[in-house]
């Protein structure tokens, strides 16, 4: 069994500008999963997907080849799944082989967690694996025809706490799947479905300044030390 990681960076970028190598606590933020990749005791090669030249250039300097990403499957529509297939057959990964899909936008991982997701998936003979925080009093409504309405539990009925069933949400930090399963459907999520757990705080990715800001703070408090 082999295990690979694919981190997909889109040179164009919403939000942010050039937001994949943008400065984090002192190096590009796309450094940040090439190097947790490389301290993983399962991962072989590290693959970065871009249509940016210089998002490449940066990744190499890091320990990562380069993946040269056509620019009809990098544009604001394109999904990750088309980068993932790509680079898949770009590399002629065998369909024996695993996937560690990372998203370069979640710096808040270490290595351990990368570790856990792969150890999960082959511990529950899964598919596919993604990182989840697990959430608690998280109540969530949506607003249809005009008028509020609970989803995830009954407003009628609300339930003490410590009743309340236990729930989780896909941080989208860290994906793994086998390539062979991937293949016929897809899709990252694919065939029997696991989960891996990381700290709530983990839960942040970034989209926006508001969210580089807070990141680097938990990263510089939790993580950069370690």
């Amino acid at each position: 069994m082999n295990v690979v990681c694919i981190i997909p960076a889109r040179g164009n970028s919403k939000g942010i500008h050039k937001k994949n190598i943008i400065n984090f606590s002192g190096m590009p933020l796309i450094s940040y999963s090439i190097k947790q990749a490389a301290r993983s005791k399962y991962i072989s090669k590290i693959y970065v997907s871009s249509d940016s030249q210089e998002i490449l250039n940066i990744s190499s300097e890091y320990g990562a080849e380069q993946i040269k990403r056509p620019e009809n499957i990098s544009g604001d529509y394109a999904s990750s799944e088309t980068a993932l297939l790509h680079a898949i057959q770009d590399k002629k990964i065998d369909k024996n082989d695993i996937v560690v899909f990372l998203q370069a936008t979640s710096p808040l991982r270490n290595f351990v967690d990368i570790d856990n997701a792969i150890e999960k998936l082959i511990s529950t003979k899964s598919d596919s694996v993604f990182s989840a925080c697990k959430i608690e009093d998280f109540f969530v409504w949506e607003r249809k025809d005009s008028k509020l309405k609970s989803i995830n539990y009954d407003h009628n009925n609300r339930k003490r706490r410590q009743d309340i069933p236990k729930q989780f949400v896909e941080n989208g930090s860290i994906y793994v799947f086998k390539v062979s399963t991937f293949l016929n459907v897809k899709n990252r999520l694919c065939g029997k479905i696991e989960c891996s757990y990381m700290d709530h705080w983990k839960v942040h990715e970034i989209d926006s300044m508001e969210d580089l800001e807070l990141c680097e703070f938990l990263y510089n408090k939790r993580i950069k030390n370690e």
